[in-house]
């Protein structure tokens, strides 16, 4: 019986996910509010409540201006939603600058929400905020690689893992992260082939996003995938349903049966 098969009826914890490397692909998803943690809960290993909600729901540029409240009043949402996935909660840009901010933000997220970890962005440069987490009986899942936190520094979007300095620069960022404590890390926006050097390199779960099939598992934001965050679609997402276009046609039929007064009918009215 696949690990899977067995956790569905059971709360997924740190050790499961650490017991998933190299035996079964992680799953993971995005969720920010109730309604659709409810949907995915028992299925999904995982669920990130990412700052991405600040692109996809907020309506912004970019994820820089969520706030540490914001993303305890999502994550408290999808706590009330899902009972079984391992919750993540991701740390907002500023909110872990120091080891003291971190630790006092993310103590917040602990107390205020039933989220098992946190997220936050950064190599070898974070290790001692993965480290003072840590050390604080908070759970860290790192994030290396095309990291939206660092947009305006890095100019951009930028695709890593194309040559074999960066390559050696990401292992090393993963095998910080690892020693500092980290118990998985995300790996984005990378080459396959860097991917598969930073997932072999460690003995710690990768869980990739654009970074091919050679990590541990897999994450997506849920309005990516499932075709309602329209702005733009990134290469590495695929679209299992077409969600804008089902809710408009349905919005549709909706106003069409109101203005022809044929909703409610009999059936829908007391």
């Amino acid at each position: 019986m696949s690990i899977h098969t067995e956790k569905l009826a059971k709360k997924v914890t740190l050790s499961t996910i650490a017991k998933m490397k190299g035996v079964e692909p992680i799953t993971m998803v995005t969720a920010y509010d109730a309604l659709f943690a409810k949907l995915f809960d028992g299925q999904v290993d995982m669920i990130l409540v990412g700052d991405s909600l600040n692109m996809s729901f907020l309506g912004k540029e970019d994820t820089l201006s969520a706030t540490i409240d914001q993303m305890i009043y999502h994550t408290q949402a999808v706590c009330n939603g899902a009972s079984l996935p391992l919750i993540v909660l991701d740390m907002p840009f500023g909110s872990y600058t120091t080891e003291a901010d971190a630790v006092k933000n993310a103590t917040r997220a602990y107390q205020e929400t039933n989220a098992q970890a946190v997220k936050i962005e950064g190599g070898k440069e974070r290790a001692n905020i993965v480290k003072a987490l840590s050390q604080n009986s908070i759970a860290v899942l790192g994030h290396i690689g095309l990291m939206p936190q660092f947009l305006r520094s890095d100019g951009g979007y930028k695709i890593r893992g194309k040559d074999k300095t960066d390559i050696a620069s990401l292992v090393a960022d993963a095998k910080a992260l690892e020693e500092a404590g980290a118990f998985a890390i995300v790996v984005e926006g990378v080459k396959s082939e860097a991917a598969k050097a930073i997932t072999d390199a460690i003995t710690i779960p990768t869980i990739g996003i654009g970074a091919g099939l050679d990590c541990d598992g897999q994450v997506l934001v849920w309005s990516d995938m499932f075709g309602f965050f329209e702005a733009f679609k990134p290469k590495f997402v695929k679209q299992y349903m077409n969600g804008a276009e089902l809710v408009r046609e349905n919005l549709e039929n909706y106003i069409t049966e109101v203005k022809n007064k044929t909703f409610p009918s009999d059936e829908f009215t007391y």
